[in-house]
């Protein structure tokens, strides 16, 4: 762990008595193969209200950054929105897409979170930043609900204006962990970074609850054009000495392709190892670009949090793609992110539904969802509902609802399912020790 201080949400005063409230509302979740989104990132903020006013909401992402992007993300919000509101919007309501990029820069995002509240949008919806500590305090001040971040920081899952839709990089360390029980030495290259700094304890939780000794922790530039040096001490640690097999785990986001440039080169000098790593590191796109059946990830095994791309579970999603961004390569189908975000609006959608012809602003959406709203997305997740005080709460994740992941290999070039239906990480994570 490095000295610095790790990313966690700052409660105000008041904040956690109005939105931790008793009670469950007996409404049942609305449709979950619809997750209604917005119009032109450029239309003026407004307020959502009864009748027909328009309803303003937020999606923001890092793009055209040195590091990890994710352009996907606001992309495919941009083209729901038209398919949504060619069809009525929300309970006859036009819903607006406001757009931000946070540039991977925390004085980005929070310029992004400082103008959602100017904005007046209801909520921010699948979105993706590391930098919670910078636009966590102007949600919060605002009132504003962060509904289906893509849960790169603890403070989604502390934030009691959060609403977190997976189980974030905590359910994939740890449920990645528990795969590899079985590997010789275990060694993961990761982010020398806050948000990388909580990975190691994460993924030991997993190894330690199969019996396994605690990972080898390599840090690394999140933007390095190289990773020779990462690659040989990973390498050497995990063939050094006799017994099975060893296992090494890149999770460095979009520069895991990079890092797998230099292990590629340096693992022909070493014994075979195996290669494992978290969905949002690696998808089919990457492992049709390294190589396929041949490349360096055939093999491995890769948890993510909804099943496999080719699920029909995900074809309400694909029809929007085909019907509204069709040649659009920035939206890919197979794109966590993207994946999260038609999740986050569903959330959203079901909310807002939920509240019949009352006036939806950012306070009714939280009390509906605070009030105990079971929302369902079609078994893509459990289904969803959020209580300040839940099964993780011990080991600092109060938020975290959904600690389910799914485990894919990858078998001929393709990710597939390595075992039927989700795997539960909470009993694991209550393991963990994480220092926050």
């Amino acid at each position: 762990m490095t000295g610095r201080r790790h990313t966690r949400s700052t409660f105000l005063p008041g904040l956690l008595t109005r939105h931790a409230r008793k009670g469950a509302l007996t409404a049942g979740a609305a449709i979950a193969s619809v997750s209604l989104l917005a119009g032109c990132g450029v239309v003026p903020g407004a307020t959502g209200g009864a009748g027909d006013a328009p309803i303003t909401v937020m999606t923001w992402a890092p793009e055209k950054t040195k590091a990890t992007n994710k352009p996907g993300m606001p992309a495919f919000a941009r083209a729901y929105a038209r398919w949504v509101n060619a069809r009525g919007g929300i309970n006859g309501r036009k819903l607006n897409v406001l757009t931000c990029n946070d540039h991977n820069d925390s004085v980005a995002a929070a310029k992004c979170a400082r103008r959602a509240a100017k904005e007046n949008v209801v909520a921010v919806v699948g979105s993706y930043s590391q930098y919670a500590d910078s636009f966590f305090p102007s949600l919060e001040s605002a009132g504003i609900p962060y509904i289906g971040g893509y849960g790169i920081t603890n403070a989604e899952f502390t934030s009691p204006l959060s609403y977190p839709v997976n189980g974030g990089q905590p359910a994939l360390l740890a449920g990645l962990g528990s795969a590899l029980a079985d590997c010789g030495p275990v060694a993961l290259v990761r982010p020398d970074t806050i948000a990388g700094d909580q990975l190691p304890p994460l993924l030991d939780s997993g190894l330690k609850a199969g019996g396994h000794e605690a990972s080898r922790d390599e840090r690394a530039a999140e933007d390095a054009s190289e990773y020779d040096g990462q690659a040989e001490r990973a390498l050497r640690a995990t063939t050094g000495g006799p017994g099975d097999e060893g296992c090494v785990v890149p999770a460095l986001g979009d520069r895991t392709g990079t890092f797998m440039d230099s292990f590629r080169r340096a693992r022909q000098d070493y014994p075979d190892v195996r290669t494992a790593t978290v969905l949002g590191s690696v998808d089919q796109t990457v492992i049709d670009a390294t190589g396929g059946a041949s490349g360096p990830y055939e093999g491995s095994y890769i948890t993510g949090w909804y099943p496999v791309a080719s699920d029909p579970r995900w074809d309400a999603m694909k029809r929007v793609i085909r019907e509204e961004a069709f040649g659009d390569n920035r939206i890919d189908p197979a794109d966590a992110g993207v994946q999260t975000t038609w999740i986050a609006y569903t959330v959203f959608h079901q909310a807002v539904e939920s509240l019949g012809d009352a006036e939806v602003t950012a306070d009714s959406l939280t009390q509906v969802l605070d009030d105990g709203l079971r929302i369902g997305t079609g078994g893509l997740t459990p289904t969803l509902r959020w209580q300040f005080q839940d099964k993780l709460a011990s080991v600092g994740f109060p938020r975290l609802v959904n600690a389910n992941v799914t485990l894919q290999v990858v078998r001929d070039g393709r990710l597939v399912s390595a075992r039927k239906g989700f795997v539960d990480t909470t009993r694991t994570l209550q393991d963990a020790d994480v220092t926050y």
